[in-house]
């Protein structure tokens, strides 16, 4: 039942990031035109921000659910498997610190953004700054699942070896 709520969950979110990706590409497309014709559409840019926001946290936590984190495993690919094992577990739980601290600190960095608002919008900033914290409780979700599945994977499975061939 939970992996179904969360396959759901999953599915909506990749949909909400498509959705937004479009909806920043053609506002900015649109500010551009209107500003060229002359009539510039002042409010364009703050809801891309906003958009913006959303869109690269949300996009953090689908990389992360995909495996598709930029790395660079040129040396690592070069260790045995178990070692290999071992670094990808390491660097997971520096992930799922970086995370935790992401959380700590984006939630008063929310509360202190509620005053301020946007320059053409009467929304409080704090809707932008929440992309923070809540996305990285989704991030948290998704590192903790690969972690344990990580460390259920035997070792010989792991990843793959680089060998020299001259």
């Amino acid at each position: 039942m939970l992996k179904k709520v969360y396959g759901v969950f999953c599915k909506v979110e990749e949909v909400t990031a498509g959705v937004l990706l479009a909806a920043i590409s053609g506002l900015v497309f649109a500010a551009a035109a209107a500003r060229t014709a002359g009539a510039p559409i002042n409010w364009a840019m703050d809801v891309s921000l906003l958009l913006f926001a959303w869109e690269v946290f949300l996009g953090g936590d689908i990389a992360i659910r995909s495996r598709k984190l930029v790395n660079v495993d040129m040396f690592v690919l070069r260790f045995p498997q178990k070692i290999q094992k071992a670094l990808s577990l390491i660097f997971a739980f520096i992930i799922l610190i970086f995370l935790l601290i992401l959380v700590r600190y984006g939630i008063p960095l929310c509360i202190e953004s509620i005053k301020r608002t946007f320059q053409t919008l009467p929304i409080s900033y704090a809707w932008c700054t929440l992309a923070v914290p809540f996305s990285a409780i989704f991030m948290l979700i998704s590192q903790t699942i690969i972690i344990v599945e990580d460390i259920k994977k035997p070792a010989g499975q792991w990843g793959r070896q680089i060998t020299n061939s001259n």
